[in-house]
């Protein structure tokens, strides 16, 4: 198994085809490159040979959560560290606080300003 740290690679988890397009498009031009998964079991068998700088994930998706992942993520030593971002249309305190019960390091509520997801995603990849 390779791994491949890509210091500028963000992992995006998003089932919703017009989300996918809006955030890798914002991420994109900050000068990312951006891998886009509509489900968790993809994503997850990517990250067995990646290792991005940051992960976006949804909450709500068909089959496994982005909680789920971020769980999965959590429990490999090699990727313990990595940052992970919950952009989510789940906007109850009850979410945000599980999710980062979870192991995320922050959580955006769709609609969000693209200006809140690049300055959270500064925060963690320079």
């Amino acid at each position: 198994m390779v791994q491949m740290t890509a210091t500028k690679t963000i992992l995006l988890v998003e089932d919703g085809r017009a989300e996918q397009q809006l955030i890798a498009g914002l991420l994109s031009q900050a000068g990312f490159d951006v891998v886009v998964f509509a489900g968790v079991e993809p994503a997850w068998a990517w990250l067995h040979e990646h290792t991005p700088a940051l992960v976006i994930l949804d909450i709500v998706m068909s089959g496994q959560s982005g909680l789920d992942l971020c769980r999965m993520i959590r429990s490999r030593p090699e990727l313990n560290q990595l940052p992970i971002v919950f952009c989510t249309s789940k906007n109850q305190e009850f979410d945000r606080f599980w999710a980062m019960r979870q192991g995320g390091n922050a959580y955006i509520t769709k609609p969000f300003a693209p200006k809140e997801l690049l300055t959270v995603v500064q925060q963690y990849v320079r």
